[in-house]
């Protein structure tokens, strides 16, 4: 049929008309169309990506469901926006290329590589792509990380694609390239350019292919003739990587700071409060050559410091009046303190907290569970406190900044399904306020339940929010809390050891390498990995 429709449109219309030969392999719906209509923000949510579509045609966001889009192009609305006999007249062609008036305006012209791939498909019959047709695993982009010197203020990026079957395809041009930095502008080809700018800048761009994505460091440098690099003496690995890093950007860190300065500073940085006068007269009298590390020492020791912590953690926990009374707020918050007291490792406490259960009067970290009521919002709370992960955009869609998909968030989300709650009495002041407690209650584990996924109505499994392989074991006799505990409680847990320590850096410097500090994603990467990657490493090692 196709061999015969090619030839009829060959008797009817100039040979440069005809885009594919019978010989020619048509462009993959999957890896060639689909990327089409993501580069060209067809798919996005404010086009034909929301929830409604637009003009009567609506597509997956950002391309997540290749299947139902297929069905949509080729089936449902075939007759109306493609003509596989004259693929040119087609509206999925015209429009974009605004040949008619489109509401989304221009998106493509008609002699571009975007027009000519729709072009080839639609007068190949639109196929499918066949079972043995490579599918995408892996995109890398080069350079990953550059600095650029003026007079030196544009870079090109190449985004590499390799598919299951082994093969690799430069798919810059099929790619979307977004920067952090909206002054940065991208090229169609993939060019990064810096402006005007005088100063020091680093951008992250983002590669999103299909359901792949990947970032590439950009810094830009300003000729600063006659600049030399001067540094206090580097105490540690830290002030080596921060040094390294301020050099090549050209940037002279600050001098140290007198001791009064290093006084305030450590004590509302470590303690939250500043240092008596008595305090104030002894160090600033002190004429030991470290006094400043034994200061930083005895401060980390002091019952202040304890308090300080507890009260961080209390607040990222949900240590309040209204959801967990006043004795269950006192007895979280003594348990909370106990655990920093003693030294107790943060891979363990969270791993108490998650497999917690029992009476919220005698069993404290059950408090968590009291002020989440839906498996829902514990995935979503467990996952940003104690991972870093936004995980929100999941529920409803894949992820359109970060690689989890629904699968992921209701596989997480499964973990938390069968937390149930014995109401042992409630004393609520306001009737109306189903959100609060006034009472002892009991934490327990039903022996079934379980979330389903909304867009495939299957139930879920089990998922990991880590790296790699996420799968976890559905044992009908397994606690699924204690099996979660267990996975983030593995000191080698690098996801939940990076964001703590991130956390930890926060704490003392006011912005984290990664920031936010709860949004670990691929679309945020850290501003000095080399860092990030030191201090978790320390964290780890240190227990």
């Amino acid at each position: 049929m196709f061999r015969f429709r090619c030839f009829f449109v060959l008797l009817i219309l100039p040979s440069t008309q005809c885009a594919i030969a019978a010989d020619d392999a048509p462009p993959s719906f999957r890896n060639d169309v689909m990327a089409v209509l993501a580069r060209s923000g067809c798919s996005l949510g404010t086009c034909h990506g929301n929830q409604n579509g637009k003009g009567g045609l609506k597509l997956s966001l950002r391309g997540q469901d290749p299947d139902g889009d297929f069905v949509t192009l080729t089936r449902r609305l075939a007759s109306r926006r493609v003509n596989v006999m004259m693929p040119d007249d087609s509206l999925l062609l015209r429009k974009p290329s605004m040949q008619v008036p489109h509401e989304g305006g221009r998106r493509f012209a008609s002699d571009s590589a975007e027009y000519q791939i729709l072009r080839d498909w639609i007068a190949a019959d639109m196929p499918a792509d066949a079972d043995s047709t490579p599918r995408l695993v892996r995109l890398d982009v080069t350079p990953a990380a550059i600095t650029l010197l003026e007079p030196q203020r544009s870079t090109p990026l190449n985004a590499t694609a390799t598919f299951s079957d082994g093969s690799k395809r430069d798919v810059t041009t099929l790619a979307v390239l977004e920067s952090s930095d909206p002054a940065v502008r991208i090229s169609a080809d993939g060019t990064v350019t810096f402006g005007d700018s005088q100063s020091s800048r680093q951008t992250s761009v983002t590669v999103r292919y299909l359901n792949q994505q990947a970032t590439a460091r950009v810094e830009f440098v300003p000729a600063r003739p006659g600049f030399e690099f001067t540094a206090p003496a580097a105490a540690n690995s830290i002030d080596s990587l921060v040094f390294a890093q301020l050099k090549r950007l050209q940037i002279n860190p600050s001098p140290v700071c007198d001791d009064t300065t290093f006084l305030r500073r450590v004590y509302l940085d470590v303690t939250g409060r500043l240092p008596t006068v008595s305090q104030t007269h002894e160090f600033l009298d002190s004429t030991a050559a470290n006094k400043r590390s034994a200061l930083i020492d005895r401060l980390l020791t002091s019952p202040e410091f304890v308090d300080f912590q507890s009260l961080r953690w209390a607040d990222l926990l949900r240590v309040e009046v209204k959801t967990l009374d006043t004795k269950g707020v006192e007895v979280f918050y003594h348990w909370i303190h106990d655990s920093i007291a003693t030294g107790k490792p943060l891979n363990q406490f969270a791993a108490e907290i998650i497999s917690a259960r029992g009476s919220t009067y005698t069993d404290p970290p059950s408090n968590f569970y009291r002020a989440l009521r839906t498996p829902e919002e514990r995935a979503e709370s467990a996952a940003q406190v104690f991972l870093g992960v936004r995980l929100q955009c999941a529920k409803c869609h894949n992820h359109p900044f970060d690689h989890w998909t629904q699968d992921d968030y209701y596989g997480w989300t499964n973990f938390f399904a069968r937390v149930d709650y014995k109401i042992i009495e409630n004393n609520r002041r306001d009737t109306n306020d189903k959100h609060e407690f006034d009472g002892e209650q009991i934490v327990f584990m039903k022996e079934e339940g379980n979330v389903k996924n909304p867009t495939t109505g299957k139930t879920a499994g089990l998922r990991y929010l880590g790296d790699g392989d996420n799968a976890a074991s559905d044992d009908k006799s397994a606690d699924r809390l204690q099996q979660l505990a267990l996975w983030l409680g593995l000191p080698d847990n690098h996801r939940f050891a990076t964001t703590q320590a991130n956390r930890i850096w926060f704490q003392l410097l006011g912005q984290g390498i990664v920031d936010p500090i709860d949004d670990f994603r691929s679309t945020n990467p850290p501003s000095n990995p080399e860092l990030l990657d030191a201090i978790t490493k320390e964290f780890i090692a240190n227990g």
